[in-house]
């Protein structure tokens, strides 16, 4: 029976290929912060064998962006951060928040703005930041607009930069309520009833909203289901979805750059 050909063995990895230290000598050369920073690569290593994660992260943040690029292009990932802060602040406020009509979400809302440690601070940074998140989908909508960034190829996430507005309205609408003061109350009925003239769906989305014929324990639970649940897991999922096309598409340069002519297109055309 044939031998079969004896196979070259596989190069050893740099870190195998030196000679292992004495006993005592290897710690003793590297400091606390040097091992901190082996013990972090090894970490990433490992995780990274066992997932390959690294080439996705290359493909996400080593990529090229268009000569002219400045701070107007920042106002997404701004729009984006204000959305993390409130998810963040409003899972602190939902530890305390207790959606009952009958003066239980006026009296959690109280405890934590006055006796709450730092309930006051993120409470005002969860009702300020909603502004702040509203404010800058608008500008970042509108710097879209105007760099033409909503052109072919990128048609699909300008639709899908359209449906993050409306849930973001959604959620701003949806969080006014959980207060349950006098302001938030009449304030929702007028959005509602506003919402109820509309052809057609109106009437029904006012009745979906109420959860019934008037306001009651039903409202204020279904606005606090919406606006913990079903709003939040949809912005997260499209956010993502957006992100990876912005990743795959790229950006657009802005409208005052030009392209750099290259002189043997232009003799070939003649």
């Amino acid at each position: 029976m044939p031998r079969l050909p004896k196979l070259p063995a596989p190069p050893l990895p740099a870190a195998l290929q030196a000679p292992p230290p004495r006993p005592g000598e290897g710690n003793g050369k590297a400091g606390p912060l040097e091992q901190g920073k082996q013990a972090g690569i090894t970490v990433v290593d490992w995780v990274d064998e066992r997932t390959s994660l690294s080439g996705a992260g290359r493909w996400l943040l080593f990529r090229k962006v268009p000569k002219g690029t400045n701070w107007f292009y920042t106002l997404g990932s701004a729009t984006m951060f204000a959305f993390l802060s409130q998810a963040v602040t409003g899972v602190f406020l939902a530890m305390y928040y207790r959606p009952d009509p009958a003066g239980g979400a006026y009296e959690s809302i109280r405890h934590v703005t006055n006796e709450v440690f730092l309930g006051q601070f993120v409470r005002g940074m969860h009702k300020w930041g909603s502004s702040v998140m509203v404010i800058l989908i608008f500008l970042h909508m509108g710097r879209t607009f105007f760099f033409g960034a909503y052109k072919y190829p990128r048609e699909l996430n300008w639709v899908i930069g359209v449906v993050l507005l409306i849930l973001t309205m959604v959620m701003s609408f949806t969080g006014y309520l959980l207060p349950f003061d006098q302001r938030a109350y009449w304030a929702t009925i007028v959005g509602v009833n506003i919402n109820g003239t509309g052809p057609l769906v109106g009437p029904y989305l006012s009745d979906f909203l109420r959860g019934g014929g008037e306001f009651g324990a039903t409202t204020l639970s279904r606005f606090y289901a919406i606006h913990m649940l079903l709003i939040p897991g949809l912005l997260a999922a499209l956010i993502g979805f957006h992100l990876y096309l912005v990743a795959k598409l790229g950006t657009t340069a802005p409208p005052w750059s030009k392209a750099k002519e290259r002189p043997e297109l232009l003799e070939a055309e003649v």
